[in-house]
């Protein structure tokens, strides 16, 4: 994304407000995000629980209508899925902890109804599962305090002892750790 010039910053202070109302509004009508964010900064019913939930909602329901020939295949894509919306719902509210807390809730629900296609032939959702379990220790350790390290290694330790339980390890390119640890 290009950084504003100061030309442009000048032609913009130069508008008056109905054109700067105008071009806002065009603006918004393209980008579902840019206002979405707008709506959050400028409206006071839009709170951060509001948007977790309604986050956490999509993921669910993202999970849970999962259908299709191969299931395993279909639940990976839904898993992509997941993660773009945790992503957006960080672009909108630059919130770490809540983007934390969807990533564990997003893996909750996998360990808790699709651990059983992890033996499955396609091997890309169990993969997918172990590199969110790694990244979601990783972005606990660089985004949080340390206070909140110890509330997250139950549920991480659980997730990895059980990702360590299965036999297909040895497809991962990557080092699964055996817990999490804390700094």
């Amino acid at each position: 994304m290009p950084a504003p010039s100061a030309s442009f910053k000048k032609a913009l202070k130069e508008l008056t407000e109905k054109e700067k109302e105008t071009l806002l509004l065009r603006a918004v009508r393209r980008d579902a995000e840019l206002y979405d964010m707008l709506v959050f900064e400028l409206l006071e019913e839009v709170t951060l629980e509001r948007l977790l939930e309604e986050t956490s909602e999509k993921i669910h329901d993202l999970m849970h209508t999962t259908s299709g020939r191969s299931f395993a295949k279909s639940l990976a894509k839904s898993l992509r899925k997941a993660n773009k919306e945790i992503a957006r719902y960080k672009r909108i509210t630059k919130d770490a902890k809540g983007e934390v807390e969807l990533h564990i809730y997003l893996l909750q629900l996998i360990f808790d109804n699709f651990t059983g296609q992890f033996e499955s032939a396609y091997r890309s959702f169990f993969v997918s599962t172990a590199r969110l379990t790694v990244r979601t220790a990783q972005l606990i350790r660089k985004n949080l305090h340390e206070d909140y390290h110890l509330e997250y290694k139950v549920p991480l330790d659980e997730f990895l002892a059980h990702l360590h339980g299965r036999n297909k390890n040895h497809y991962l390119s990557f080092a699964l750790p055996r817990e999490f640890e804390i700094a």
